[in-house]
């Protein structure tokens, strides 16, 4: 799909669509087919309890991500149900952003299978964006054997945008001059921000596409959504997006989840799972060398219901015992409505607030962390010998849980 055009200028706008939203479809199950020929064109579910990764032969029977195995083969009788290969995947994720790199400096990495890209200063040695979008999905095709959907656009917000609507395998240039006859036609969900309650809101009100919604107003839509949300969603919707391409960011938060499934958990199970989740948690913060302010709890319940409970701590920490101590304490204060509402099917940890470590203000007397801590040895071994060398005793027969493939913290 192609959306052509002259590029003008539109006021202060950049006159070219220069920034690239690069996106590997289906990333799990595609380096699955790609290895496995059998699964070429058949419907593939990558995951156990959950399925991590859907193909789009899947997906067309209605499966979509975390659902539960089960409930995706009863949509999807004939699917071929696989478990994951983290490694295959962080490889190909690797061989995938070297193209990248080496198409431009200026790539942002937004997931191990996405991230923007902007060319605006390739014009004269490479040629138009949408011509280097061709070669980069033509090199990532024959160099690592995967499909990647690229769109192409002024802001980051279009480019994702675009390169959602192209999908599978597909590219799609926004011209400056027909973003607005691209955006408004879309249902309102292709806004960032746009969840299932906003957009129940949004559509009770009979609000459906991007075009009602910028026709409304920005004062009207506040009312309707919250002033913050609605001056976000109104920028958006008349493509306002001032954000450029960061090469330098880092991570705001980092998480990590265990799908439970539907079987009872006993409250002394759960707790062990959140053990495991802080120490792999912790050792990734200390990897990255941050610090942490805030610890969160995600809960997903019986009902499909979710909600969080979140502890700011008085001082930015990577201390393993700090953290976990954080966590027990909201599982705690949680653990009642866990029972009323049926117990748990996932639960999830996240560390946000991060810093630098080399900011974080030593406490009285001043002195630096000893290197000889629990935390450090415990880091060596995982280093060295792999995550799941050492364990807490109470995951012994239940597992460390799947790793996801994550870009660096």
């Amino acid at each position: 799909m192609f959306v052509s055009g002259s590029s003008v200028g539109i006021g202060d706008r950049p006159e070219r669509a220069a920034i690239l939203h690069a996106d590997l479809d289906s990333f799990y199950a595609s380096v699955e087919q790609r290895d496995d020929r059998r699964l070429r064109g058949r419907p593939v579910l990558v995951g156990g309890g959950v399925v991590l990764a859907a193909s789009y032969e899947a997906k067309a029977f209605g499966v979509r991500t975390p659902m539960n195995v089960r409930q995706a083969l009863a949509l999807c009788p004939n699917a071929i149900v696989v478990p994951p290969r983290m490694a295959a995947y962080s490889q190909a994720s690797k061989q995938v952003f070297e193209i990248f790199r080496d198409t431009t400096p200026e790539v942002e990495g937004i997931s191990i299978d996405e991230a923007f890209l902007d060319v605006a200063g390739l014009w004269r040695i490479a040629g138009a964006p949408v011509d280097i979008a061709h070669r980069l999905r033509a090199r990532v095709r024959a160099e690592v054997g995967l499909p990647i959907s690229v769109g192409v656009a002024r802001t980051k917000f279009l480019a994702k945008v675009a390169s959602a609507v192209s999908k599978p395998d597909g590219l799609l240039e926004v011209p400056p001059e027909k973003e607005l006859e691209f955006l408004h036609p879309l249902p309102v969900e292709r806004l960032w921000g746009v969840g299932e309650v906003t957009a129940r809101e949004l559509h009770d009100r009979g609000i459906t596409r991007v075009g009602q919604l910028a026709e409304l107003g920005e004062e009207p839509l506040a009312a309707v959504v919250g002033p913050a949300v609605g001056r976000h969603l109104h920028a958006l919707s008349w493509a306002r997006d001032p954000r450029r391409v960061d090469t330098g960011r880092r991570r705001r938060s980092i998480g990590a989840q265990r799908a439970l499934g539907r079987r009872h958990r006993s409250d002394e199970e759960i707790e062990a799972y959140l053990h495991g989740l802080a120490d792999r948690l912790g050792h990734r913060l200390r990897t990255a060398r941050r610090v942490c302010r805030t610890v969160v709890l995600r809960m997903r319940f019986d009902d499909f219901g979710r909600a969080t409970r979140s502890h700011t701590l008085p001082e930015a920490t990577d201390s393993g015992q700090v953290i976990l101590r954080a966590a027990c304490t909201l599982l705690a204060t949680a653990r009642p409505v866990i029972h009323e509402r049926g117990g748990l099917t996932l639960i999830g940890l996240s560390l946000t607030n991060l810093d630098n470590a080399d900011t974080m203000q030593l406490s009285l007397p001043l002195q630096a962390r000893a290197e000889s801590t629990l935390d450090t040895t415990l880091d060596a071994l995982r280093d060295r010998f792999g995550a799941g060398t050492v364990t807490r005793a109470a995951l012994l027969r239940r597992g460390e849980g799947i790793s996801v493939p994550i870009l660096p913290d």
